[in-house]
């Protein structure tokens, strides 16, 4: 994808495990604290939080989060799966309690969202995320989320072409591509615009970026065709909607996936 897409920022997940899909339900919370400046003593033992996570700000690290939020390193690093918890950046959303223990309902999973690869103010990244020779198959009816023509694809292996890239007006309906919960609707990532991610299952999620206006909070249950967010250029310089679709937190190829049109 060009500069002009989200792609020049995107990793869904390359580095390390990002949004926790907070069960399938509409209790999903994100808790924003102030940064990892409260200084306290490491806990000997972790108070898991049930359902909250905390998104990584500039200057946090995992053992300062583990200070604020009176939870063991090595608990946070085990509870999201960290292989190098020196690696979190800024946008990464840690888990505060250990898989499984969300909301009681269903068992929760971990899912991904975007992160910058290059560009100014973001982390150098790592090799590009790997995406299965064959399709993975899935038993999600995916709909397209907007119209328009696709002035954007996915290619394999390149962090700057995760997904594609549908051209539109300003104001277009965005709509949800399947059925899920929203685990992620803000702009805190620097190169997406106004952004939303979307949990369609345990291995599925699927995001939608440079909208102009979003329409959908976080632990919003959402239908296929539902209207999630206006089309626009945030993070862009042309009208626009970048697309992805996840497995496992690895990009593939929407248009496999998408019915022809």
């Amino acid at each position: 994808m060009n500069a002009n897409g989200l792609g020049k920022g995107v990793r869904i997940g390359a580095l390390a495990l990002l949004v926790s899909s907070l069960a399938a339900c509409g209790t999903a919370t994100v808790v924003r604290p102030g940064g990892s400046g409260a200084a306290a003593s490491t806990p000997k033992t972790s108070v898991p939080k049930p359902g909250q996570t905390v998104v990584v700000r500039k200057g946090d690290t995992i053992y300062a989060l583990a200070r604020i939020h009176d939870i063991t390193p090595a608990d946070l690093i085990a509870w999201n799966r960290l292989d190098n918890p020196s690696q979190i950046y800024p946008g990464q959303v840690i888990r505060l309690y250990p898989q499984g223990a969300g909301s009681g309902r269903a068992p929760t999973t971990v899912v991904t969202a975007p992160r910058p690869a290059t560009g100014s103010g973001s982390t150098p990244s790592t090799a590009p995320s790997t995406t299965p020779a064959t399709p993975v198959k899935s038993s999600i009816a995916w709909r397209w989320p907007a119209d328009g023509a696709v002035v954007g694809r996915y290619v394999a292996g390149d962090a700057t072409k995760q997904g594609v890239d549908i051209a539109g007006s300003s104001g277009a309906p965005v709509r949800a591509s399947a059925n899920g919960v929203v685990v992620y609707s803000g702009a805190g990532l620097v190169g997406y615009g106004e952004l939303i991610i979307i949990k369609h299952s345990d291995q599925w999620l699927s995001a939608y970026g440079h909208n102009r206006k979003r329409l959908v909070n976080e632990g919003q249950n959402v239908k296929a065709g539902e209207q999630i967010a206006e089309m626009g250029r945030t993070g862009a310089n042309r009208d626009m909607l970048h697309f992805e679709i996840r497995y496992n937190g690895k990009p593939v190829d929407p248009q496999q996936y998408l019915p022809a049109r």
